[in-house]
Formats: structure tokens, sequence, C-alpha cells
């Protein structure tokens, strides 16, 4: 039980660190403790490296939603819900924002974990019979927003050429610079520039209002709902491979719509995005498959039992729920801060941080995708369209199309 406190412990602080910094995320890290396994294994031992690795990747869906409502910088893996929650924050709400945030993420523990057992037991037999099905599911979501949309030309060119764009950044992920992120370090700029940058180039130009907090206005039957239609999403998408939580948010788009019910989404894709981490581990036991960079960490150690890293995972949401909470308070510091000059200092940030991480192939994306994503804005159209940058590559994979 030590090694696993003291597992879970560092896990949570790197976590919460990765979560509060944009553009880092816990795959890093856990890259990061890889490459000195030798030294920690004989330090620590098996259970406590990979409960820290496992540890910080459930913190980090807890945490990333500060960055993402107080400064508009989307993660790779909720970048369409940073737009409801930016939009929340800018009204003053954007403690609620994060806070829904942490609940949703909170409801998918109590959910995932069962599910994740019962996948886990049942469904790898019929992993041949998912497989195909992948594309098709992708087609049909997609399918069903743009001509039930209003400018379905418009959503249909969007979403094809953001695919176009991020086809060709991952084709080429190469050209961009290897640091500590790893060839996963392209997804930042594509989608920052997407959903993050394209974003606060339009955004008010005013000082933030005063940001309070008057309570989670939702209904308990619509905190149930969303939760598990959440979980589903993220259970999904980390159990079949090469979908990502990206793929479960323009999912839930076509069934909820983050620009109708922006509290309802919020909830939603941050409860798939924690539950599509607790899969992924069940999907690591069962299948011998590496649904994201810390799993890939994980298989190259000696694993602990399933129910060793289910009992870390847990005490670190439950940690991470209460570390949230505690930095949703933080809101009040952004009162009465000029807009402008936060949107530019949040911009300038993101260019450093690309340039470090990705190079100029990195530099070149982000321009590319900044442009590409304020085109909804100039013909008034939803920017989930966008999410064909994630959403055809895995199209193309799950029909065996080489492109990579």
């Amino acid at each position: 039980m030590e090694e696993i406190l003291l597992g879970t412990g560092i896990g949570i602080l790197l976590g919460t660190v990765s979560g509060i910094i944009p553009g880092v995320h816990a795959n890093t890290l856990a890259g990061v403790l890889l490459s000195f396994q030798v030294v920690l294994l004989s330090l620590f031992g098996p259970l406590v490296l990979a409960g820290a690795m496992f540890a910080a990747l459930i913190t980090h869906t807890f945490v990333d939603s500060v960055p993402s409502t107080f400064l508009g910088i989307p993660d790779a893996d909720t970048s369409l819900a940073v737009l409801p929650a930016h939009a929340l924050c800018l009204e003053g709400n954007g403690e609620e924002a994060v806070r829904i945030a942490a609940l949703g993420s909170a409801c998918a523990m109590f959910i995932a974990v069962p599910i994740s057992v019962i996948c886990f037991f049942l469904l790898p037999a019929l992993q041949p019979y998912f497989d195909w099905w992948i594309g098709i599911l992708l087609i049909a979501s997609i399918g069903y927003m743009i001509v039930s949309s209003e400018c379905p030309g418009w959503g249909l060119a969007l979403f094809l050429v953001s695919g176009f764009l991020g086809t060709f950044a991952l084709r080429y992920a190469f050209m961009s610079w290897h640091t500590l992120a790893g060839g996963s370090a392209i997804l930042m700029p594509l989608l920052t520039g997407l959903f993050g940058i394209s974003v606060l180039i339009t955004a008010s130009r005013g000082i933030l209002p005063e940001q309070h907090f008057r309570g989670i206005r939702m209904e308990g039957r619509t905190i149930m709902k969303c939760s598990l239609l959440g979980t589903i999403a993220g259970v999904a998408v980390g159990w079949l491979p090469g979908l990502s939580t990206a793929s479960a948010n323009g999912v839930l788009a076509s069934l909820i719509g983050y620009d109708k019910d922006r509290r309802a989404y919020i909830l939603a894709t941050n409860a798939a995005n924690t539950a599509n981490a607790f899969i992924g581990l069940a999907a690591l036991f069962a299948l011998s498959r590496m649904r994201n960079g810390v799993m890939v960490a994980l298989s190259e150690l000696p694993l602990p039992t399933m129910s060793e890293m289910t009992v870390v995972g847990v005490l670190a949401a439950c940690a991470a729920y209460g570390i949230t909470i505690m930095l949703s308070r933080s809101a009040c510091r952004f009162n009465g801060i000029d807009g402008r000059l936060l949107n530019r200092s949040v911009i300038a940030f993101i260019i450093v941080l690309t340039i470090i991480l990705t190079g100029p192939f990195g530099v070149g994306i982000l321009i590319l995708a900044t442009a590409l994503g304020l085109v909804p804005w100039l013909v008034n159209v939803p920017r989930v369209y966008c999410m064909g940058v994630i959403m055809v590559p895995v199209i193309l994979y799950s029909f065996g199309i080489a492109w990579m």
C-alpha cells in the first residue's frame, strides 16, 4: 500500500504541473520518467513508477480544464471543449466552467471503472468485429452534422480541408523538432491554431468581466445523462484503435451541440477524457494495445496488476477533483484584466512554445491552422467541422488506407 500511495502522490504532482502548463501533456512526463527507468526502478520499484505515470495521466484529465477555460488554450484531448468553456469565462462564469469539467471527470471515474472491468473480460473476443466499424461510425456522425447544418456546403468544405491539413501534418511530423514532447507535439500547433489562436484573435478586446460563482446551473438529470453519454463515448474511443478523445468530442458535438448547451458539452467531453484514460488501461492489459503515450511507456515496464493500477487511478481522481476545485477559485484573479493584453500574451506564449517543441515546420502548421480556424468565424458556421483534422486521418486508418 505504501508503494501505491507514493506512486499516486508523485503522479498527482506531475499531472497537476502538466495540466496547468499549456502544451505539456502527461505523455511527455511519462516519456521523461521512462528515460530514467533504470535509476527509478532501482530506487522505487515498478509499482511506484507505473503508478506515478498513470496517476499523472488521470490528474491531467482533471486539471487541464483550467488553462482551457481561463486562457483559451486547448489541450489535444479536449480541443473542442475550450470554445464553450472560454465563452463562459468571458461571461464571468469561468469558475463554474472549471467545476463542471471537474464534475464530469469525477462522474466518469465512477462509471468508467466498472465498465473497464467488464470490457477487460468480455470484449477481447469481439475485437475483430469492432475495428472495421470505426470509420463508418465517424462518417455517419459527421455526415449527420453536415446534412443537418444550416450551411452544409461550408461544413463539408471545412471538414475536408481541415482533414487534409491534419493528414499532411501527421504524415510529415518527422520534419518537426523532436524535443521532450516527441513526435505527437505536432498536434499542439495543429489544434491550438484551429481552436485556440483563431478564437483569441476574434475574442473581445475589453476588460475581462468579474468572475463570480453562483453554483453549477445544471439539472441533476442533465448531469447524469451527459456524464453517462460522455463516459460511453470515452470508453468507445479508448477501446477502439486509432481513435482519441478528440474523436469523441466530434461525436458528442453531434449529440449535444457545444453551441446550444455549453455546460452539458463541457461536462460530457471531460467525462469522455477521463473515461478514455481508464479504458486505455484495460485495453493495455486485455489486448496489449497502447492507446496513448502513457500506455506506451507502461508497456516498457514490469507491469503491476490491473487492480493495483485501478486503485492508483481512483485515488488520483479523488485528489485531482479537489485540486481542480481549488484552482477554479483563482478565477477572481482575472477580474479587470485587459482582454487584449491577455490574448496577445497567450498567443505569444503559444508561438514560443511551438518554436521550442516543433521548430519551423510546426510554426508553418500553426499559421495554416490559425488561418483555417478563422474561416468558421468569417462565414458564421460552427467550428466543430474543423474536427476533420483528427477524424479524417482516423477514418483513413480504419479503412486501411496508408497515409503515414
